[in-house]
């Protein structure tokens, strides 16, 4: 119940984060035209995906809410990790804009205005602290949320970024700054996309969440009173925030007879341990299904 009015809480606040970066993002591509800024479209840019982002991750909190159907039995979980792949996606592609721009106004340096750099780069800055505050609280409940606030995140530093070259270029008139930052927060913008796609990608790859050992689980349960051998162990994620796990358990002999009570340890202790809340385990004794379905195959094999 408590998840269910997490993802509803997390739908509103990323509506109000989207409402901030529609009027950010409109400010700061029109002072970058009037002010001839790279840095400054390249924060818009990076807004104008950030906008993208969070209507993706909306979609996504919602799609986690939806009830399993009889052919999507776990739900739509995943949206939300789907949403967060094409939102680092498109901050990978925004990045090799920017950085293509910067070489190409390298041979031709334009006049910028920085009084106009300054005081857009200053309303992007406040927008976006306000944006990060929303998402703060709630940033690594789900991978969506996290690309969501790291969007909003390196958004703030490239504002600062921004408002630091600008005072300079005021100064100095040192257009060159200009394009360095823009080049600083392409690649800023791309590592912070490439986290979210190998953590996205691992996750559809079905792989051991980063913050599990595998091994430490394996010890977890043959540690177990009655548990004589733990194999064919697996562990992924349904979604950015529910590991699962299944295994066989081999019992002791004299054990088997509480089978249902040494189960309901092995789901307490992981959860307690490890987090892991989805569990399903297959008891066996000296019978083996496997060495059944193997026999199987052999029969078949020979038959054939």
């Amino acid at each position: 119940m408590s998840h269910s009015h997490a993802h509803i809480t997390d739908s509103k606040k990323l509506g109000l984060t989207i409402l901030l970066n529609v009027v950010i993002t409109t400010a700061e591509f029109i002072g970058g035209i009037l002010s001839g800024s790279l840095a400054l479209l390249s924060d818009a840019a990076h807004n104008l995906s950030d906008v993208i982002a969070l209507i993706l991750a909306y979609f996504g909190a919602r799609g986690a809410e939806l009830k399993p159907t009889k052919r999507s039995t776990y739900g739509f979980k995943r949206l939300e990790v789907l949403t967060a792949l094409i939102n680092a996606l498109t901050l990978v592609g925004i990045a090799g804009y920017i950085i293509y721009e910067a070489f190409e106004r390298y041979s031709d340096p334009q006049e910028i205005d920085a009084p106009i750099m300054l005081t857009v780069a200053v309303i992007g800055l406040l927008g976006n602290l306000a944006s990060v505050f929303i998402l703060h609280k709630n940033r690594n409940m789900t991978i969506n949320n996290r690309a969501a606030f790291l969007h909003m995140l390196y958004d703030t530093i490239s504002s600062v970024a921004v408002i630091i070259g600008g005072v300079i270029i005021f100064f100095s008139g040192w257009l060159l700054l200009d394009l360095i930052l823009s080049v600083l927060i392409a690649m800023m913008i791309f590592w912070s996309g490439l986290d979210i796609i190998k953590e996205a990608g691992g996750i559809f790859m079905e792989a051991v969440p980063k913050n599990i050992n595998i091994d430490e689980v394996t010890q977890t349960i043959a540690d177990i009173d009655g548990i004589e051998d733990v194999h064919h162990l697996h562990i992924w994620s349904i979604s950015s925030s529910q590991p699962a796990l299944s295994c066989h358990i081999k019992l002791a002999a004299d054990r088997f007879g509480h089978c249902t009570d040494i189960i309901k340890t092995v789901h307490q202790t992981l959860l307690e341990k490890h987090g892991i809340d989805h569990v399903t385990i297959q008891p066996e004794t000296d019978f083996c299904p496997e060495q059944v379905v193997h026999d199987i195959h052999k029969n078949r094999r020979s038959e054939a």
